[in-house]
C-alpha cells in the first residue's frame, strides 16, 4: 500500500467537513438575513448543485484511482492548458484563503485570551500560518490527525445550536413564527444568495486533492467526499434557518457574530461569548486543512511539471516540505498586504475573486465525465447525465458571482500562461 499513503476515511472526510467550514458559518446567517426567505432557496439550489458536483468528483476518483487529482483528472480528458488554467486558479486561491484564514482567527482570538489583544494582530496572524506550516512539516499524518480533532471541536456548538433549536421547537414551537422574514420571493435575491451560500461551500474537492496520499483512493475518496458534502450542507441549513427564523431580520443583517447574538437571546446575556472559543477552534481546522491541501497540490503540480521540480521534494517525514514554505510565504506576503491600508479594500474583494477562482476546476472536472461517455470509457449512461448537470451547475455560479469577478478570475488564469508556456519550453 505504500508507507506515504497515509490518509484514511476519517481524514479524508474531517477535510472535507473542516476546509467546508471555516468562520464563515458563524457571520453566513447575517450576510444572508438582507435576502430574507430567498436565503432558503439559495441554500437549496446551492447544496443540490454542490452535491451534484460531489459525486462529480466521486466518480472520478472511481475513474481514475492512480492519479494525483484533479489536475490528473482534466489533463487526461481535455489537455494540459486548461488543466493547468484550472488548477492554477485553485492553487491561488488556496493561499490567498490561508491568509484570509489567519486574519480571521485573530479577529476572536483577543476575546478567547484577551492578553493577546496587546499583539499586533499582524503579528498573531503570521504565527498562526507558520505553526500549521510547521505542524504539516511534520508529516502528512499529522496534520490529519490535527483535522480530525479540530473537526470534532468545531461541530460541536454547532450539534448544541441545533440541539437547542430542537427543544425551542418542542417547547415553543411559536418562536419560529414570530420573526418570519417579510422580504418577498424574487429570482435575483435568490440568485445572490446562492451565490454567498457557495462561497461557504467551497471546499467539498479536498478529499481528491492529495489524492495520491490517499489509502485506496477509488474507495475513499468518494466516499469521503459524499459524506463530508451532505454532513456539512446539514450543519449549514440546520444552523442558517434557525437563525433566520428566530432572530428578527433588522437585527440579524446588522450583527457581526450571529450565534453569540442567538445564545445570548435563547440563554442569557454572555453566553455568547463561549462560541468564541468554538469559533478559534473552527477557525484553526480550516487553516490547517488548507495548508495541508495547498502543500500537496503544490507537490503535485511540480511532478506534473507546471511548477519548478524542487517544490515536489519531500522531507525526512515525508511532508512537501519546499512546497509548504514555498505557500507559506506567499500567503505571509497576501497577510501583510491586507494590514497595508491602501489594499485592505481590494483584499475584502477577493472573497468573490477566491470563488470564481474555484469554478474553472468544477467546470472542467464536470467537462471530464461527459469527455469519458463520448470516448467510451466509462460506462453508465448516468455518467453523462451528472457531467452536464455539474457543468450547467458551474456556468450558472459563473452567472451569478457577476462579470467583475468573472473577468479577475480570467485575469488570475492568465497571469500563470508566461509560466505555462516557459515550462513546456524548457520540457522540450
Amino acid at each position: 500500500m505504500g508507507k506515504d499513503k497515509e490518509l484514511g476515511f476519517w481524514m479524508c472526510t474531517a477535510l472535507v467537513v473542516g476546509n467546508t467550514i471555516g468562520i464563515g458559518i458563524f457571520v453566513l446567517p447575517a450576510s444572508l438575513a438582507p435576502h430574507g426567505l430567498n436565503a432558503m432557496v439559495g441554500w437549496a439550489i446551492t447544496i443540490v448543485g454542490m452535491t451534484i458536483l460531489a459525486r462529480v468528483f466521486a466518480r472520478l476518483a472511481r475513474q481514475f484511482p492512480a492519479a494525483d487529482g484533479p489536475y490528473a483528472y482534466i489533463e487526461a480528458t481535455s489537455g494540459r492548458l486548461p488543466a493547468f488554467i484550472s488548477i492554477w486558479c485553485y492553487w491561488v486561491q488556496c493561499w490567498i484563503t490561508n491568509a484570509a484564514i489567519a486574519i480571521g482567527v485573530v479577529a476572536y482570538l483577543g476575546k478567547v485570551v484577551p492578553a493577546l489583544e496587546t499583539v499586533p494582530p499582524g503579528l498573531q496572524a503570521l504565527a498562526l500560518l507558520w505553526l500549521f506550516v510547521a505542524v504539516n512539516l511534520l508529516g502528512v499524518r499529522a496534520g490529519g490527525r490535527v483535522q480530525v480533532a479540530t473537526t470534532v471541536l468545531k461541530l460541536l456548538p454547532m450539534l448544541a445550536i441545533v440541539l437547542l433549536g430542537v427543544w425551542l421547537l418542542a417547547a415553543e414551537p411559536g418562536a419560529y413564527t414570530r420573526h418570519v422574514p417579510d422580504t418577498p420571493l424574487a429570482f435575483d435575491s435568490m440568485l445572490a444568495a446562492s451565490t454567498i451560500a457557495l462561497f461557504a461551500m467551497l471546499g467539498i474537492e479536498s478529499a481528491a486533492v492529495p489524492a495520491g496520499r490517499v489509502r485506496d483512493p477509488g474507495t475513499t475518496i468518494p466516499r469521503a467526499t459524499m459524506a463530508g458534502t451532505l454532513v456539512t450542507a446539514a450543519i449549514y441549513v440546520a444552523v442558517s434557518s434557525m437563525a433566520l427564523l428566530l432572530v428578527p431580520q433588522s437585527e440579524l443583517a446588522a450583527s457581526s457574530a450571529p450565534f453569540a447574538d442567538l445564545l445570548d437571546d435563547l440563554l442569557g446575556a454572555g453566553t455568547g461569548r463561549v462560541l468564541a472559543v468554538f469559533v478559534v477552534i473552527s477557525g484553526l481546522g480550516a487553516l490547517n486543512g488548507w495548508t495541508l491541501v495547498v502543500g500537496e497540490l503544490t507537490a503535485t503540480m511540480a511532478r506534473h511539471g507546471t511548477l519548478p521540480r524542487p517544490l515536489e521534494r519531500l522531507n525526512g517525514r515525508g511532508a512537501p516540505g519546499v512546497a509548504l514554505v514555498v505557500t507559506g510565504l506567499l500567503a505571509t506576503g497576501m497577510l501583510l498586504m491586507n494590514y497595508s491600508k491602501s489594499l485592505v479594500e481590494g483584499f475584502t474583494f477577493l472573497t468573490l475573486v477566491v470563488t470564481a477562482a474555484n469554478l474553472p476546476l468544477y467546470l472542467f472536472c464536470a467537462l471530464a465525465l461527459v469527455v469519458l461517455r463520448r470516448r467510451g470509457e466509462a460506462g453508465p449512461r448516468d455518467l453523462l447525465v451528472l457531467g452536464v448537470l455539474g457543468t450547467a451547475y458551474s456556468v450558472f455560479a459563473f452567472v451569478g458571482l457577476g462579470h467583475e469577478p468573472f473577468l479577475w478570475a480570467l485575469v488570475l488564469g492568465a497571469a500563470g500562461l508566461p509560466l505555462y508556456f516557459l515550462r513546456r519550453r524548457n520540457s522540450r
